[in-house]
């Protein structure tokens, strides 16, 4: 390693402990952090004083240096390049996190994104100049309509979340319009995300869970149950289907009755959409509104926080309270809803954002739809349902199937494979890191004990899936032969061994400091 460009001493690497005195290892660099190697005096960018400048800050203009490194060109680039060999990413190799679907990009998305009168609109020009992003929004709205047979969708929420914030502020709206303000119960099912009753809670709402059955899905008992004691106060249920245990709510449309006889709004979870596109329509389900994140079911991008993109598609019902702004069409074109007042009758609970929405997740999620057509559609959502059950079915005598049948998208395992063993869940998470993969979806759902979620999506080949299966069985077997020494120590050819996460999580340095000058310290 290097540091403030003087070498020091050699520094064991994490392949067999054999030391290197340059601390790379082949083709891994060695990389310092980027205050180490950089000094403020140091820039690949030379740019003359700025001339005529007023000073508008008076008493509180910098006097020091800002602080921050400066690095050459080649520096920069080879800096980020190492950082980047440090991470995994789909590009590499099967991700098999569940839930949070780690999915193919197609390269054709990116171009498209990047066309001109798409990358370089921008939310404040006149709607005249950008006819052509406005009928994609419309285009793109079209097709999430028809996929969920709904009549209604809001492409403003920015992921996830806040997708389903839509949807409930939509179903207040709809219960306050109607005077039913008394309504304030929402049904949350064990097997729901976790984001459903902090939404539910964020819009006043309060949260009464609902159990799970031995089969992992909505116990139907239970449910009647609340329903019979008191149902005057339901607003709704918020549901998600496929559930995070990977199987359908084979009750679903019973669920909807129920909710919808009690006087109450049915909000489902669409962030397994990519389970049932072209299959199952939510409309048709008795669903009153759900989100679609665009990443999970139409391979827009994923994680970095952001850009994100969480469409939420309404009933009939809950229509007329969609938030502003939307796309309209008319006889001149394109245009803009933007104002409650200018709704047409409409009852819209308001604007959720200052502007409209993730222009690249829109043209890149109908570049998936319009490149794959409906067939394509339908078969990337078996080939997801397919693929997790192949997983399942290859590992289910090694490891150890939550619940018993098929799956949705996703495989669930949970740890009684390692009883005994002496390797945990964790363990076996380090242990897969080693043999080159990124750890599945960790102790969720958290109705599950040691919980193992993986989704392969329909992006890997059975040929990928079956290297990533013999290494799955590989550990498994490991762990039950005894060889507990190899998961502990694990991971071995990390840049970094195991750390102390709980230290980490409790005391994380989040600045760096300089180290004390040696003739500050002599003195």
């Amino acid at each position: 390693m290097l540091n403030q460009g003087r070498p020091t001493s050699p520094v064991a690497t994490n392949m067999n402990d054999r030391v290197t005195v340059s601390g790379s290892k082949g083709l891994e660099q060695a990389t310092a952090l980027i205050f180490e190697t950089g000094t403020p005096r140091r820039t690949g960018v030379d740019l003359p004083e700025p001339k005529g400048r007023a000073r508008r800050l008076g008493s509180h203009e910098r006097e020091g240096e800002i602080g921050l490194p400066g690095l050459s060109e080649p520096e920069t680039l080879r800096h980020y390049v190492r950082l980047s060999q440090k991470n995994y990413a789909i590009d590499m190799g099967v991700y098999p996190l569940g839930s949070c679907t780690m999915k193919h990009n197609p390269r054709l998305n990116e171009k498209v994104a990047r066309m001109p009168g798409l990358a370089d609109v921008h939310p404040l020009q006149p709607v005249s100049t950008v006819q052509g992003a406005l009928e994609l929004m419309h285009e793109l709205s079209h097709w999430l309509m028809t996929l969920c047979n709904m009549p209604a969708v809001a492409l403003t929420p920015k992921a996830g979340a806040h997708g389903e914030l839509c949807g409930m502020m939509a179903i207040r709206a709809r219960l306050d319009a109607d005077g039913h303000t008394h309504k304030r119960r929402v049904l949350v099912p064990e097997s729901a995300h976790g984001t459903n009753p902090a939404t539910a809670v964020q819009c006043g709402f309060t949260v009464d869970e609902i159990p799970a059955d031995k089969r992992g899905r909505v116990d139907m008992d239970a449910l009647r149950k609340k329903l019979d004691e008191k149902s005057d106060d339901i607003a709704g249920i918020m549901l998600t289907n496929p559930n995070t245990c990977g199987l359908f709510e084979t009750d679903i449309i019973e669920i909807a009755d129920l909710i919808h006889t009690a006087g109450g709004y049915f909000y489902c979870d669409g962030a397994n959409f990519n389970a049932l596109v072209g299959r199952v329509r939510p409309g048709d389900l008795g669903v009153d509104a759900m989100h679609i994140n665009l990443h999970k079911t139409f391979s827009t991008p994923h994680g970095g926080g952001g850009p994100g993109s969480g469409p939420t598609v309404l009933s009939d019902a809950l229509k007329d309270y969609a938030p502003v702004p939307y796309v309209v069409k008319t006889d001149e074109g394109y245009g803009l809803v933007e104002d409650v007042e200018h709704t047409d009758g409409a009852k819209s609970f308001g604007r959720m954002c200052a502007f409209h929405g993730q222009m690249g997740m829109y043209s890149r999620a109908l570049t998936y739809m319009m490149s794959h057509g409906s067939d394509g559609l339908k078969q990337a959502t078996e080939d997801a349902v397919l693929n997790a059950n192949y997983v399942q079915a290859s590992l289910s005598d090694v490891m150890t199937p939550a619940f018993g049948g098929t799956c949705m998208h996703e495989a669930l395992f949970d740890d009684r494979f390692l009883k005994d063993t002496g390797v945990d869940t964790l363990d076996f998470a380090k242990a897969m890191i080693d043999e080159g993969y990124h750890p599945m979806t960790m102790y969720f759902p958290l109705v599950v004990h040691g919980a193992m979620l993986i989704e392969p999506t329909e992006s890997e080949s059975k040929g990928e899936l079956d290297r990533f299966i013999f290494s799955m069985r590989s550990l498994a077997m490991r762990a039950q032969a005894g060889l507990v020494e190899s998961f502990k120590n694990a991971p071995v050819y990390a840049p970094l061994r195991r750390l102390d996460e709980t230290r980490a999580a409790r005391n994380p340095i989040l600045r760096w400091t300089p180290p004390e000058d040696l003739a500050q310290a002599a003195e």
